[in-house]
């Protein structure tokens, strides 16, 4: 009879327990400690300070179109190698493994909202040197500890700023990797270029070697004048070894940026193209829409959203911490009782841990927690006026560049029309052979100049779409923060 009353006893308590549930759940989901975070304002000018006109225009840029910028200068071959480098980068893939690695800890995170359930089974024998006897045991034992200042919440809240920067840091990855993979694409038409101006070049200096060479044999020219025409020679000679090393080192790292190792491109790079040409216009987004593209700055701003929610994590310690543990199993001496009515254990109840005395360390840990929010929060404005200044001098060095191409085109063709006048009035006697060298060298320096411009215009173009933040697939409107791209 005492079994049975022990019993309705242990029921009612569990009764009660099990009433009181709900209004713990209530009060541990009412109670968060630590600082609310509110996204910071970046403060962006409301116009660039960068002169537009010509081929600058501000407006509204098109999504699709900047995620793929490079299809601007209508070039299939750099198409394909983007394509190829999004699929095979290293520096993507362990991005991406990184964003893998950020949603298991936030997955991590969030398991501790949850109770925990372990089976558990054993043999213990025991006994002296006379006697000794088995206990066998078997059960489950559950634990959950009850977030009630939100600890724990904190913890997910910081995983999930975590994860998101992660994704950021992949989409920046995303970001610099196109404009890496354009920028040595140029830099191969921009040399291949170079080296057919000075082949050409070469040919016209070597005609004229010859040419010295039947009138000195003649007797109708002095040493002089050839000396002068060879070492003229030699000089442009000179200038084809380097512009082709130069040119095998921009394929080399173009196919590293693939992920394909270097010589993998020099087949379809072989023949020569021309340096991509430059769209007629560019649309420039104000400062601000700017920032809130650009993944750098995102990145930065969810990292300081991660570290100002471990605050709060770090205040919880300040409070107690309530843990409710239960365990049902059986528990008998031959493994033939084992599973009777008489064998069968439970145990249930809270515990609070209340911290009494720690010698500072959690006040000194909250120190810790709020100097590295504000280290975030540093972090986040440098990232601001560095993607404004990026953006102010890249504006500026494409509109120089192409105020800069108008002047070389008249110099080079100035010098077209120079080189071959001179020519004409060296072979017809007006002129000495002076005149016809320098001609030569400055038709040679003109031509070079133009081609380094048409590379450096396109280079600019590159660098300003990378600092407009493009080469990503972002949607103002349809971004979520809590799933990275």
């Amino acid at each position: 009879m005492r079994k049975i009353f022990t019993r309705k006893r242990e029921t009612y308590r569990a009764r009660a327990c099990f009433l009181l549930l709900p209004a713990v759940l209530l009060l541990a989901g009412c109670m968060t400690v630590g600082p609310d975070y509110v996204v910071p304002e970046p403060g962006a000018p409301s116009a660039w300070n960068a002169g537009f006109g010509g081929h600058l225009i501000t407006g509204q840029a098109d999504p699709e179109a900047l995620a793929r910028w490079w299809e601007t200068f209508h070039d299939p071959v750099l198409a394909s190698l983007m394509d190829r480098a999004v699929k095979g980068s290293p520096d993507l893939k362990e991005a991406a493994a990184r964003v893998r690695e950020a949603r298991a800890r936030r997955a991590a995170a969030g398991a501790g909202l949850f109770p925990a359930l372990d089976s558990t089974a054993s043999l213990q024998r025991s006994g002296d040197s006379e006697s000794a006897r088995n206990l066998y045991s078997a059960g489950f034992d559950a634990r959950w500890e009850i977030d009630l200042f939100g600890g724990t919440r904190r913890s997910v809240e910081a995983a999930g700023a975590d994860l998101q920067a992660a994704g950021e840091a992949m989409n920046d990855a995303l970001v610099t990797l196109t404009a890496e993979v354009a920028l040595n694409y140029v830099e191969v038409r921009t040399f291949q270029s170079r080296l057919e101006t000075a082949e050409a070049n070469l040919a016209l200096q070597q005609e004229t070697y010859r040419l010295q060479q039947s009138l000195a044999q003649a007797g109708l020219s002095d040493g002089l004048a050839l000396q002068r025409a060879r070492s003229n020679l030699e000089s442009t000679r000179a200038l084809v070894p380097s512009l082709r090393a130069s040119l095998e080192g921009a394929k080399n790292r173009l196919a590293v940026l693939l992920g394909e190792p270097p010589g993998a491109v020099h087949e379809e790079l072989a023949s020569h193209r021309p340096v991509p040409m430059v769209p007629p216009e560019v649309s420039v987004d104000a400062p601000a829409d700017i920032l809130r593209r650009r993944p750098d700055v995102r990145r930065a701003e969810r990292e300081l959203a991660a570290q100002s929610a471990r605050v709060g994590v770090a205040m919880a310690e300040l409070y107690p911490r309530i843990t409710l543990n239960g365990s049902i199993g059986l528990s008998a001496l031959s493994s033939g009782d084992l599973f009777t009515a008489d064998s069968r254990t439970f145990g249930y109840g809270p515990r609070i841990t209340l911290p009494i005395f720690s010698a500072g360390s959690i006040r000194a840990g909250i120190e810790a927690r709020s100097a590295l929010q504000e280290q975030a929060l540093i972090r986040y404005e440098a990232a601001v006026l560095v993607a404004l200044e990026e953006v102010e001098n890249a504006l500026s060095a494409y509109a120089q560049e192409h105020v800069r191409r108008v002047a070389l085109q008249e110099s080079a063709h100035a010098a077209q029309e120079a080189a071959e006048l001179a020519e004409y009035q060296y072979r017809s006697g007006l002129v000495d052979f002076t005149v016809l060298l320098d001609t030569q060298r400055s038709l040679l320096s003109a031509q070079d100049e133009l081609a380094r411009n048409s590379g450096a215009l396109a280079s600019n173009l590159v660098r300003l779409y990378k600092a407009l933040g493009g080469g990503w697939p972002y949607e103002a409107e349809q971004y979520e923060r809590g799933e990275p791209r």
